[in-house]
């Protein structure tokens, strides 16, 4: 898996799990840096490869057509099953509900469309929405410390929302009864989530004994 040291012999846990998406997060990220400063350099693809440390696409073989596997390998983690396996779930059809709930907000006032601080709400309820659905879609007993490393950062994202509703009141971008509701939306995801990563710990811990 995309040069993180998994052991195939023992389960991973939420840790080794939010150090693997780390380490994703951090190669798509200077992948996307090294296509943005080389996107005109003739040899751009070398280029690349060698930063990214793609050796065995510099040994003469036609990469280009490799590249596109490799980045799939290294973001193995981030995909999803088809979304029926989740979709259904109380806390994913809430967290999908807020999104919604806020692009209702933006239509009512268009004006929040070039707000940051709404944007930031906008941006992380969506986040914490899809890394819901990455969580919730995986049920195999050997991808429970996936799971709640998934969880974990939807968690996070949500939080941030929760600072972005709180930065609307404090600029009067919002009246306080529309922060109300909002933050009882936000409040019932991020409850959610934090019961879900208390149940598959205690679930971790019955299979696993640590």
């Amino acid at each position: 898996m995309g040069g993180f040291d998994h052991q195939p012999e023992r389960t991973w846990d939420e840790y080794d799990w939010e150090r693997f998406l780390q380490q994703q997060d951090h190669k798509t990220e200077k992948y996307m840096e090294l296509l943005e400063k080389y996107l005109d350099d003739p040899n751009r693809d070398q280029i690349i490869a060698r930063e990214m440390g793609w050796t065995q696409l510099l040994e003469g073989r036609d990469w280009t057509q490799e590249v596109d596997a490799l980045l799939e390998e290294d973001e193995e983690a981030e995909k999803s099953p088809p979304p029926d396996s989740f979709e259904e779930h109380s806390l994913y059809r809430a967290a999908f509900a807020l999104t919604v709930w806020i692009d209702h907000m933006f239509d009512q006032d268009s004006a929040l469309q070039n707000e940051p601080s709404a944007v930031k709400l906008a941006t992380h309820a969506a986040l914490a929405s899809a890394k819901l659905a990455a969580a919730l879609s995986g049920e195999d007993v050997d991808e429970i410390g996936m799971t709640i490393a998934y969880l974990k950062r939807a968690l996070k994202a949500i939080t941030l929302s929760m600072d972005a509703a709180a930065a609307l009141l404090r600029e009067k971008r919002i009246p306080s009864s529309q922060h109300v509701v909002l933050m009882q939306r936000l409040f019932q995801v991020r409850d959610g989530i934090i019961t879900l990563i208390g149940e598959y710990r205690c679930e971790w811990r019955r299979r696993f004994g640590s």
